[in-house]
């Protein structure tokens, strides 16, 4: 999937005019926070304030604003049973036409919000790194998946980042802070290396590998042997995805993992 500001462009770029539906306030249980916006055209629609009726209502509300040859309005919304959707919250929209200038802020501005989207390193592009890397390629995460290996990165279909790295460990120090690290290489010691790496790290947000209590338990030793102490492992995750689902397909795995990825990334 391109990224957003990629698709924002595309989408300005096939559509004219465009009116923007923004949240401008949010009270009690509602779809969205404020802050949200989505953009209507006549022939599409960019983004989502949460669907449902209230997002029915504002896109023919944005439609007819359009028609109409006004610049702006607003809607004030009780999320209740007379529109069907019985949220309990009540929502405040503005709805204005784009012009050029506010249309080149908002590119600006989405540009600016993907370039500080937290960082999730994958480290190793076998089936479960492919298929997490699909699963993290729809979140609002900036991934990158990282092999030793050519021919594995190449054959990964997921529209990410993707980097060949020999020393794969040596990524660690350019990540953002808040960045997360997730280790299924296909080898043990490189896993053990990367995520010493990584737990050297206090600033990132999560660090996981793949494997067994037993790995655990392996990597554990290792890492007292090499001078670190059991306390720098608290904060390692592994196995990773939790215990409660027993499926082990890389799909299900990446399903899980990504969910816990999510959660460390966006407390």
């Amino acid at each position: 999937m391109a990224s957003r500001a990629t698709r924002l462009s595309q989408f300005l770029d096939a559509n004219s005019p465009v009116a923007r539906i923004a949240v401008t306030e949010a009270l009690g249980s509602t779809p969205r926070e404020a802050g949200t916006w989505m953009l209507v055209a006549e022939g599409g629609l960019f983004g989502t304030i949460g669907g449902g009726q209230l997002e029915m209502m504002a896109i023919n509300e944005a439609r007819a604003l359009l028609e109409s040859g006004e610049e702006t309005t607003v809607m004030d919304i009780p999320l209740g049973p007379e529109i069907g959707q019985c949220c309990g919250g009540r929502v405040k929209l503005g709805i204005d036409r784009l012009d050029e200038r506010a249309i080149g802020d908002l590119a600006a501005e989405t540009r600016e919000e993907e370039a500080a989207l937290p960082q999730v390193y994958i480290f190793g592009a076998g089936h479960v790194g492919k298929a997490l890397a699909e699963a993290l390629s729809l979140l609002p995460v900036r991934a990158i998946l990282v092999e030793t290996r050519q021919d594995e990165l190449d054959s990964a279909a997921a529209d990410v980042e993707k980097r060949l790295a020999a020393m794969p460990e040596s990524l660690i120090g350019e990540a953002a802070s808040g960045s997360a690290f997730v280790v299924l290489t296909h080898d043990h010691a490189l896993d053990f290396m990367i995520v010493q790496q990584a737990l050297a790290r206090s600033d990132a947000a999560y660090v996981g590998m793949i494997g067994s209590k037993t790995k655990r338990a392996t990597y554990l030793s290792w890492h007292e042997k090499e001078g670190g102490t059991r306390a720098d492992c608290d904060r390692l995750v592994c196995p990773i995805g939790g215990s409660a689902v027993k499926d082990k397909r890389p799909q299900v795995i990446a399903a899980l993992v990504a969910a816990e990825i999510m959660t460390a990334v966006l407390a």
